[in-house]
């Protein structure tokens, strides 16, 4: 595998948490942390692949990070890019929006010309609705820390798995 970029915020709790879990499956010397709170175009575009945690935060939106690189990553060039996206979100405290922060991030980049990768089933959730869906399957791995977290070890352990034969 080909390095990659992790990028997420290094403040959050659970999405570093999940960061961990990546770095163990991948292998520190396969990826290189960048905090995406301090990211800047230089370093998201050094990558081929990019693994970037993207919470959903409050009724769907991005976290302030991200938003806030949103006008630069539009004049970025990603093609050639090859983006797998895991974030966290809460299916019975916000059933209408879960995961959303992966389906947003998910088409700004996908606008940009990166091919998705790491797409997962939905199989197993429940929630009415998410930008992050795309039929029966996330555009990424959503992760429910507040009630299923026993499940999130085995769901990234298969993301990872996954991520090893999508990313060149």
């Amino acid at each position: 595998m080909k390095k990659a970029g992790l990028f997420y915020s290094f403040n959050t709790r659970k999405t570093a948490q999940a960061a961990k879990r990546i770095v163990e499956n991948l292998g520190k010397e396969n990826l290189d942390e960048i905090n995406a709170e301090t990211v800047t175009e230089d370093q998201f575009t050094k990558y081929d692949n990019l693994i970037l945690g993207v919470p959903t935060w409050f009724d769907g939106e991005l976290p302030n990070y991200w938003d806030e690189f949103v006008p630069a990553l539009e004049d970025l060039s990603l093609k050639g890019k090859r983006i797998a996206i895991y974030g966290a979100g809460d299916q019975k405290g916000y059933p209408e929006n879960f995961a959303d922060g992966i389906g947003i991030m998910a088409r700004l980049v996908e606008e940009q010309g990166a091919e998705l990768v790491g797409f997962t089933d939905i199989k197993g959730y429940t929630f009415e609705q998410s930008k992050a869906q795309r039929e029966n399957t996330f555009a990424g791995l959503a992760l429910d820390f507040e009630n299923q977290a026993s499940k999130n070890k085995e769901r990234i352990t298969a993301w990872c798995n996954q991520l090893k034969k999508e990313f060149h």
